[in-house]
């Protein structure tokens, strides 16, 4: 599959300053509000300017695969879905009632272009390690996994394997971005970038509102190694 800057921009009629139109319409309780808005410019890059995935190639098995595993508080993730083509803006506003394909957490078999049902904090992480070494064992060699994390699910243990792991492997198909709203209960010396830095990940730190500077981490070069980009907003009231 061959898919080039421009058919990974073509939208559908809708571009980021008609991101906050689409959440306005999920009027359902959105019991993670911080968590929605958090993670909304990553995944507006990612979607808009890096990952090589569409509506139309969504099952393609050369696609890059992006992974959320920071589910709670989906209403971005599903506005950027919309913005993209792979949901129907038909159906945000009945998002998280009892009927809706659009739960409080994404779930994989209800939603085209979603790759994990997600929202028990700290499974992304290990589950991107698992998706690249299957591809990797396939063959497939091209497809990227992009998974993204929020800082606090770094308290939980699992992602200090698949981060330990990944390293001294050399996943360079394996991508992270932390997005670091400082909710994280312990913290880490030197900061996030350094703990993953110290198992052999390529790391950069950003501004996590700054397009520009996000695009430039996502793409920044990296043989041999993980990457992770640590996106930094503003705190968690």
């Amino acid at each position: 599959m061959t898919l080039t800057s421009e058919s990974r921009r073509i939208g559908h009629g809708h571009g980021y300053q008609d991101i906050p139109h689409l959440m306005a319409l999920m009027t359902g309780d959105e019991k993670h509000g911080p968590a929605a808005t958090s993670t909304l410019d990553a995944l507006w890059v990612l979607y808009d300017r890096v990952l090589r995935v569409t509506p139309s190639t969504a099952e393609d098995p050369e696609r890059d695969r992006f992974l959320l595993s920071k589910g709670h508080g989906p209403m971005a993730y599903y506005a950027v879905l919309t913005a993209k083509g792979f949901l129907d803006q038909a159906l945000l506003p009945d998002f998280g009632a009892y009927h809706s394909p659009l739960g409080h957490h994404p779930d994989r078999v209800l939603l085209p272009g979603v790759e994990i049902g997600s929202g028990s904090l700290g499974h992304g992480l290990p589950l991107a390690v698992g998706t690249a070494l299957g591809l990797r064992a396939q063959g497939l060699l091209d497809p990227r996994i992009w998974v993204l994390t929020g800082d606090a699910e770094l308290d939980e243990g699992s992602n200090h394997e698949a981060i330990a792991y990944a390293g001294a492997v050399g996943l360079d198909a394996l991508h992270t971005v932390v997005v670091d709203n400082s909710s994280a209960t312990h913290g880490w010396n030197g900061g996030i970038a350094t703990r993953f830095a110290r198992e052999g990940w390529s790391a950069v730190t950003v501004d996590g509102r700054d397009h520009d500077a996000l695009y430039e981490a996502f793409t920044t070069p990296h043989p041999g190694r993980p990457h992770v980009v640590v996106a930094v907003v503003e705190p968690k009231p």
